[in-house]
């Protein structure tokens, strides 16, 4: 049991009413004298994210009042775990099935604290879980949500390549999974030559995590994370102000992580095949350099003409194996452009997709999870922008324009048009902390593709 959580009511249980902002008037009509003399004087207007202490006779906390959007709303309990006074709550409302199970994963979710290295007050606050709930579909999401976000708020002192390995084969074992990895110089022997270019200026050797769980006889699902365990630009530095948050450039392979753990623990009919280009873009004198010319896995040659564009080689040389076993879909995640953010911000994961029904499918699924994505072209006019005048293709443009997309293009030159591809570039942070949301590493897009994959395959 989650400890956020209570596996029942019990007569100590505080009630948590819920009221929606818009009918907090006829709420306050329906109740006693002294609950609403209290609540006026107290000036409580049910502003979606507030609470009403309401005491009892005895000076003891008989209720809380949350005010909210709506029901529907995943994240309306979310900010209540760290700021309610200790003690179990139930929740005193009619809902249906979904909302008490979204609600609930919303408080749980508010409860994550990242307390590796500054020792925090344990929150104290428990929720019962309501009868019709699904207890067992929160655990796993607050369990795999948990890890995507401990994984990134790690800094990289003490998460590179060979601690990605160790966190990647820990979940391997946790579930019977098969669990390899190609490290350092065996990249080139196996032929990784761009994983290695990238990973090899570090003290860290560059590696290649491939995990496989599932019956062979299923449908395959094959994910890719880009593994940037720090991201100094290489020789096309960073600015120290860029820079900052560069632990985080691992956040696409925390997230497929994240993802095989949901889809192993909830036992989903795929054949899973998990994909991590795991590297350190460091600075030093065996460093890939501007101009550079390397023949990736696939064959093509890439001209290097951004050292900082790194994210997208060692991902093309990972989809390039992934597609060798025509998979039923391939997804990579990867924090793999500030363009992205420019045209969308940091809370809105972009979408890439060679195939409108899974496109389709996964927005449709986003909307239902309330875990957002937003579709942006893989416009095909645009990939002469990545052309080279001696090699089959540079990796980043010139143009300072349409950057997310060309990146995106770059990758699609990698898989075959009649493998469904999605590829989602995301922020995997939170810039400030918002109800169920703290500050730092977080799980984007997660929810929504595994909500899809259980819809397709589970038979959710």
């Amino acid at each position: 049991m989650h400890p956020a959580l209570l596996d029942h009511c019990t007569s100590v249980c505080i009630p948590l009413i819920l009221v929606a902002e818009t009918e907090f008037s006829l709420w306050l009509d329906r109740q006693d004298e002294q609950r609403r003399q209290w609540l006026t004087t107290t000036g409580f207007s049910a502003k979606p994210g507030s609470y009403g202490l309401i005491p009892g006779a005895d000076g003891q906390l008989a209720a809380v009042v949350a005010g909210i959007k709506s029901a529907d709303d995943l994240w309306a309990l979310g900010g209540l775990p760290g700021s309610l006074p200790p003690g179990d709550y139930m929740l005193e409302a009619t809902l249906a099935p979904r909302q008490q199970d979204q609600l609930t994963l919303g408080w749980v979710l508010g409860a994550y604290q990242f307390k590796r290295y500054k020792d925090a007050p344990p929150i104290r606050t428990r929720l019962a879980l309501a009868t019709t709930c699904d207890a067992g579909r929160i655990a796993r999401m607050a369990d795999a949500v948990t890890l995507v976000r401990d994984l990134i708020n790690t800094p990289a002192e003490d998460l590179m390549p060979e601690q990605l390995a160790a966190a990647s084969l820990t979940l391997a074992e946790e579930f019977a999974a098969t669990h390899m990895q190609i490290v350092g110089e065996a990249l080139l022997e196996q032929n990784f030559p761009l994983i290695h270019a990238v990973g090899r200026a570090s003290v860290h050797p560059p590696r290649l995590l491939d995990l496989r769980w599932g019956d062979p006889a299923h449908p395959k699902v094959t994910l890719i994370g880009k593994g940037v365990c720090f991201d100094t630009g290489g020789l096309d530095l960073k600015p120290s102000s860029a820079m900052r948050l560069m632990k985080k450039d691992m956040g696409g392979a925390a997230t497929a992580l994240g993802l095989a753990r949901l889809i192993m623990s909830s036992g989903l009919p795929v054949r899973l095949r998990v994909l991590i280009a795991a590297v350190d873009n460091a600075v030093s004198g065996n460093a890939f350099r501007p101009g550079d010319v390397i023949r990736s896995r696939q064959g093509r040659t890439i001209e290097i003409h951004n050292t900082d564009a790194e994210g997208r080689l060692i991902l093309c040389d990972a989809l390039a194996e992934a597609a060798t076993e025509q998979p039923d879909v391939m997804l990579d995640f990867a924090t793999l452009t500030g363009a992205a953010r420019v045209a969308l911000g940091t809370e809105l994961p972009a979408l890439f997709c060679n195939d409108d029904d899974l496109a389709q499918g996964l927005l449709m699924a986003a909307a239902r999870e309330q875990d957002p994505l937003w579709r942006l072209p893989l416009h095909a006019v645009y990939r002469d922008m990545l052309d080279s005048r001696i090699a089959d293709i540079a990796n980043a443009s010139d143009s300072s324009y349409a950057g997310a997309i060309t990146a995106a293009l770059f990758l699609q030159d990698f898989v075959p048009d009649s493998l469904p591809w999605a590829h989602i570039d995301l922020m995997a942070w939170n810039l400030k902390t918002r109800p169920g949301r703290p500050e730092g590493g977080e799980a984007m897009a997660m929810r929504a593709v595994f909500g899809w994959l259980e819809q397709r395959y589970g038979g959710g």
